[in-house]
């Protein structure tokens, strides 16, 4: 993905079972949050965080969407456990998070795994992609986006 380019449509599974396309969130900016896992503790705090900031970034025009690769019941039960307001994705072929590029290796109790990159997107409304947040620490993330999202807008007035 590279920075001023349009982010080609996806089509994925809500955490309600329902299909959802890029596109049905036209001339709204996105933020598009990827994380490794559902309920596991740095994506419990990267998820809560944009929970306490979801109406300050829904005042702010933004869609909110959590992408992993997890099932759509996994999405559910996070969702629902942690009372998230916004919509989470499944990505359980990883046919996103490979577009995006987003599989890293890495060592889990001295074994080799493979594992999603902490990133975020924030994409505009007409669909070009604004900025890139990589190697995201889930702490203070959310305002981070927020804060950005606020200086790009009063940039981007018409």
């Amino acid at each position: 993905m590279e920075l001023n380019q349009k982010v080609a449509n996806f089509t994925l599974q809500t955490d309600e079972d329902k299909t959802v396309s890029l596109s049905d969130y036209a001339g709204s900016p996105v933020v598009l949050f990827f994380y490794p896992r559902a309920d596991t503790p740095g994506c419990t705090i990267e998820a809560c965080g944009f929970r306490d900031q979801f109406k300050k970034l829904q005042s702010a025009g933004a869609v909110v969407l959590g992408i992993s690769r997890d099932t759509v019941k996994a999405q559910a039960k996070f969702k629902a456990k942690y009372d998230l307001p916004y919509t989470l994705l499944a990505d359980s072929d990883e046919k996103l998070i490979n577009r995006f590029g987003l599989i890293r290796d890495a060592t889990m109790y001295g074994k080799p795994v493979k594992k999603v990159a902490r990133t975020t997107y924030l994409i505009a409304p007409d669909g070009t992609l604004v900025h890139i947040f990589e190697n995201v620490k889930p702490e203070g993330h959310a305002e981070e986006v927020l804060a950005l999202l606020k200086d790009w807008k009063k940039s981007h007035k018409a």
